[in-house]
């Protein structure tokens, strides 16, 4: 090949992808989730990891097969991070030390109420004076708790992902709402065009699944309450879409320049080709209901990608069963479409695997590339009421045969984060 083949039309150097691994509730590795993704089946189940008796919702899609050693969200998204990672790299054909920067996106830390309750009653009576705060600092301050340190470390997962895989550099952890994974992609790729690396590992994580976490979106009646079958819950695009289903999963991504893929003889899965972000300032939780962002978003990455919509041959999307999220995501897609958007097949996998948060935009990028390599669209599940203002084809609760050369993956998270990746496959 030319130098001219390893260039994008900005004559930027292709960024291929050599290696993914994930976790999600359908089960661990690519081929369990790919087989039950087309499948139609789903990992949503009732929550057994704390009570919800007394809760409006008390179904998730967590990830309770990965043994960890703590029972807090850190342990938990370090254990997927590191199992996904390892079928990356052992697909990629890589071995030892890394070697190349390392951006991770991973869910924010908090104690969780369980934590806080010990660190409660270690509190003596003379050290009572302050807020619960100050109380906490002194019990620490007399007795050094690195176990519960590590638990609400931010950087740890990182840190950790860095030393055992021996990558490059100080390791980033970054959290942008549900486009997180979109992002940690994004910067491997930006990393890989500028000439500062030729490999770069992105990896989402998300085991953050708690009783206060699932309250939380609840009172912002977010999440869906059909709790029979757990199953039928997530129903994106639907006249009774009711919300979206808290779930967990990680993903990861070797990243490397196509020049470099090539030379070492690596098989490559595909290509990044387009990023997109852009920021949405109505509400802290909601999305702008023009669309406005989520078009500029999905707009930029075509533009990056060198593409035009009508290139597009499948929308991977962010489709959280939500009522507002999935008539704006509509609106956008309509908007940037136009006419050829009944032709385009738009799926969810959430109806499947639920919303990884964090996770999702690598998770979801993951899916987009096994599309392009087997022609396989996987189903938007639960489609059995359709919502006669989103006249979308969602693919039906039965995966797609086509050929797919490009696909559009959009992430449209709370706060406004918006990211949007293209992936397309190979060039001839």
């Amino acid at each position: 090949m030319s130098k001219a083949a390893y260039r994008d039309h900005l004559g930027r150097p292709l960024v291929a992808v050599t290696g993914m691994g994930v976790v999600t509730s359908l089960g661990q590795g690519l081929e369990d989730n790919w087989a039950a993704l087309t499948a139609g089946k789903s990992g949503i189940h009732p929550i057994t990891r704390f009570p919800s008796d007394e809760l409006s919702t008390r179904i998730c899609g967590t990830v309770d097969f990965i043994d960890i050693p703590a029972p807090n969200s850190v342990e938990r998204s370090y254990a997927f991070a590191r199992e996904t990672t390892l079928e990356a790299l052992a697909q990629a054909g890589l071995s030892g030390d890394f070697g190349g920067p390392l951006f991770l996106a991973a869910p924010p830390i908090e104690p969780e109420w369980s934590a806080r309750f010990e660190l409660g009653d270690r509190v003596r009576p003379e050290q009572m004076s302050g807020n619960a705060y100050e109380q906490f600092l002194a019990v620490l301050r007399e007795k050094a708790d690195p176990a519960y340190h590590e638990s609400i470390l931010f950087g740890s997962i990182s840190e950790r992902l860095a030393d055992r895989f021996g990558t490059r550099g100080l390791p980033i952890t970054l959290s942008t709402a549900c486009a997180s994974g979109a992002t940690a992609i994004q910067l491997g790729v930006e990393a890989i065009r500028q000439g500062r690396t030729d490999r770069a590992l992105s990896v989402a994580t998300d085991g953050s699944v708690s009783a206060e976490a699932l309250i939380r979106f609840s009172l912002l009646s977010a999440l869906s309450t059909n709790n029979d079958p757990p199953e039928k819950a997530s129903r994106p695009f639907t006249k009774d879409r009711d919300g979206f289903v808290i779930a967990e999963g990680a993903a990861t991504l070797v990243l490397e320049s196509l020049e470099a893929a090539i030379s070492r003889g690596a098989r490559v899965l595909g290509i990044l080709s387009g990023c997109g972000e852009k920021a949405d300032h109505f509400h802290r939780t909601r999305s702008s209901p023009d669309a406005g962002p989520a078009i500029a978003t999905i707009r930029a990455a075509l533009e990056d990608a060198g593409i035009s919509a009508d290139q597009v041959s499948y929308v991977n999307a962010h489709g959280t069963s939500t009522p507002e999220n999935d008539k704006m995501e509509y609106h956008a897609l309509s908007t940037v479409f136009g006419d050829r958007m009944a032709k385009v097949p738009v799926s969810s996998n959430k109806s499947m695997i639920g919303h990884t948060l964090t996770a999702a935009g690598a998770v979801e990028a993951v899916f987009s590339l096994l599309t392009i390599q087997t022609g396989v669209i996987p189903p938007t599940i639960n489609y059995d009421n359709p919502d006669p203002a989103i006249p979308l084809d969602v693919v039906p609760n039965i995966k797609r045969s086509a050929v797919v050369t490009s696909v559009l993956s959009s992430s449209f998270g709370f706060g406004g984060q918006n990211a949007c990746l293209v992936m397309e496959a190979e060039p001839a």
